[in-house]
């Protein structure tokens, strides 16, 4: 049921995750004219660290941020200007989510109505799963013994539903990201089910919303162009229509860019293949997106197309797996990163001969890094002669005993071995939990999503098409790479012919590159095959390298698998989530035309690499 058909909506995002600062909902609220807050706060690793929470205190387990630091201070001016919330704040938890938010409310004096989303926690449910044979979808690892978690990606019909039925604030569990932001279209629009261009669409602007101010010129690879706003940037919002269609900007006055640039950078973060993203209210296909500039710090989306979704719902459920220590020291001086070496191998050559003298089997992992002498390029550093390196030494075991040996026996280097060793981060490192992703399907019929308001409680189930898509997108086309050039080459750095962003998803690492110009589409073809990626990034990627073309923005994403030492707070590495990825693939040598350099060709200006 939708209450007024609007022509436009806009919709802001004021957090990207749990720790965004309350800065950004506060400048939607007093200065972006929006119709609708929504605040993104999940993520894998969230849902272990709020299901760690609710097991010590069933008072918590959701973003206790949302309502200290954001509705308390902000819900008279919510009220006054009618602007509703979507947010996925509830965690594992959201009931005690509403609870407090309803005492926050009556303690300044408003009467904002507050619903839940519930039916994404299965965490009941583990031993029927368990008995089922459901296996990991990526790894196809059997179902673990215990777990911590187990949610299901809901979609964006319930959060649609509640607010037909009057809520002023949605807070749900797990649902997808996109779907804070789908939600409010849906209902606002009165889209259906079968609407798969405009659900496509809406989750394309959901995409883009979803990680706060990464939409506005946050971590772009030009970054010298939004340096100097990044004390005060500025945080999207989308105005959104009936058919589809919608701009991106940002509120006048606030730090940032809003360009077809960084907003393409932000749609290929965290995507797989671009024509078949798959989301439980839609098959997107985003591979002919077009971006346009609409007006200062505007951009104008357009292209989105859907079909049917899957019969399933993705789960995660998150699992222990013994403990991880982590010890990071400074050592300054000529062959710096050679002397940190030999220390981290004697450190764990010490500590292991001490762990199994206790009765404890060796380290199950371990992980080096030198960093400041770019350990995340391997053999590609080009810093091996730096005279300071930071030292990161972490380590995994099953047993918290073995490694309280481990981080009592590291102080001792600091007499034993290297001079200049110093600057120990932190103290004696602790022992932490090691919580790994297990991802699967569910049958959609299994779940039953309901939305609680007040003594109301009404049943939401899923939309299963006759016809659901389960099968991979159709091919793409694809651009042919050039001949076997004839004439002179030079070889640049692929920065400069395109840009990137990198993101994760558990242990598998995705890079999106977009050219800076169509012309450089053939021979990125040619330098970014999923051989010489994978070649680039032999010290981390342990499993296949595929690439999808993305011809709507000039471009490719590249997924690599086993790419991120089991992902998340399963990874010792100093960059679990792969967020450097793609400023490391960046130095990737590109053979070009040698004219392209010359006076008034395209990359007139560039540094080759023997510039570099």
């Amino acid at each position: 049921m939708v209450a007024t058909l609007r022509e436009s909506i806009r919709i802001g995002c004021g957090a990207g995750f749990w720790g965004d600062s309350p800065e950004g909902p506060r400048q939607l609220v007093r200065q972006g004219g929006i119709d609708y807050l929504v605040l993104d706060y999940l993520a894998e690793i969230t849902m272990s660290i709020l299901a760690r929470m609710k097991a010590k205190n069933p008072a918590l387990g959701y973003a206790t941020d949302f309502v200290s630091l954001v509705m308390k201070p902000l819900a008279r001016e919510i009220a006054e200007k009618r602007i509703r919330v979507v947010t996925n704040a509830g965690g594992v938890n959201p009931e005690v989510c509403r609870d407090a938010l309803l005492a926050a409310f009556k303690e300044v004096g408003v009467g904002l109505k507050v619903a839940i989303v519930t039916g994404d926690d299965l965490s009941g449910e583990a031993e029927r799963l368990r008995t089922q044979g459901i296996s990991e979808m990526f790894s196809g690892a059997p179902f673990p013994e215990r777990t911590a978690s187990i949610n299901a990606y809901l979609g964006a019909f319930p959060i649609a539903a509640a607010l037909a039925a009057g809520a002023d604030v949605v807070v749900t569990g797990r649902c997808v990201d996109s779907a804070v932001v789908l939600g409010p279209l849906i209902h606002e629009f009165g889209w259906a089910p079968e609407d798969y261009d405009k659900l496509s669409a809406g989750s394309l602007a959901g995409h883009i919303l979803e990680c706060g101010a990464q939409a506005t010129g946050g971590i772009v690879t030009d970054w010298r162009e939004v340096a100097g706003d990044w004390a005060d940037m500025g945080f999207p919002f989308a105005d959104c229509r009936a058919d589809g269609s919608f701009e991106i900007g940002k509120p006048e006055g606030t730090g940032g860019r809003v360009s077809p640039s960084t907003i393409a950078e932000q749609i290929v973060y965290e995507v797989g293949d671009p024509a078949a993203y798959m989301l439980p209210d839609v098959t997107c296909d985003w591979s002919q997106v077009k971006l346009e500039t609409a007006g200062p710090n505007r951009v104008r989306v357009s292209g989105a197309r859907g079909r049917a979704p899957s019969g399933s719902y993705k789960v995660s459920a998150t699992y222990a797996d013994g403990y991880r220590c982590a010890t990071t020291m400074m050592i300054v001086g000529d062959d710096a990163a050679e002397r940190a070496e030999a220390v981290a191998k004697a450190v764990l050559a010490r500590c292991g001969r001490l762990i199994r003298e206790a009765g404890f089997p060796d380290f199950a992992e371990s992980s080096v890094e030198t960093l400041g002498a770019e350990a995340s390029y391997g053999a590609h550093s080009r810093a091996r002669a730096t005279r300071e390196v930071v030292l990161k030494i972490g380590v995994r075991h099953p047993a918290k005993e073995a490694l309280q040996i481990f981080a009592r026996e590291i102080y001792p280097a600091a007499t034993a071995m290297a001079q200049s060793l110093t600057g120990f981060a932190g103290g004696r490192p602790e022992p932490q939990p090691v919580i790994r992703l297990f991802s699967f399907l569910i049958d959609k019929a299994e779940l039953q999503p309901r939305v609680s308001l007040g003594e109301t409680s009404l049943p939401v189930p899923a939309h299963i098409p006759a016809a659901a898509t389960d099968a991979p997108s159709p091919a793409s086309a694809n651009l042919d790479a050039p001949e076997a050039p004839t004439g002179e080459t030079v070889s640049v750095p692929l920065v400069a012919l395109a840009f990137g962003r990198s993101g994760d998803k558990g242990d598998i690492a995705n890079i999106g590159v977009i050219a800076r110009d169509a012309a450089f589409l053939p021979w990125l073809r040619r330098a970014l095959t999923p051989e010489a990626v994978g070649q680039h990034f032999a010290h981390h990627v342990q499993g296949r390298v595929e690439r999808f073309d993305w011809p709507g923005l000039h471009g490719f994403n590249l997924v690599m698998h086993r790419a991120l030492g089991g992902g998340g707070i399963a990874s010792l590495r100093h960059d679990p989530q792969g967020k450097a990825m793609a400023q490391v693939l960046m130095s990737l040598p590109v053979p070009v035309p040698a004219a392209w350099l010359a006076s008034g060709g395209p990359l007139h200006g560039s540094k080759t690499m023997d510039d570099a």
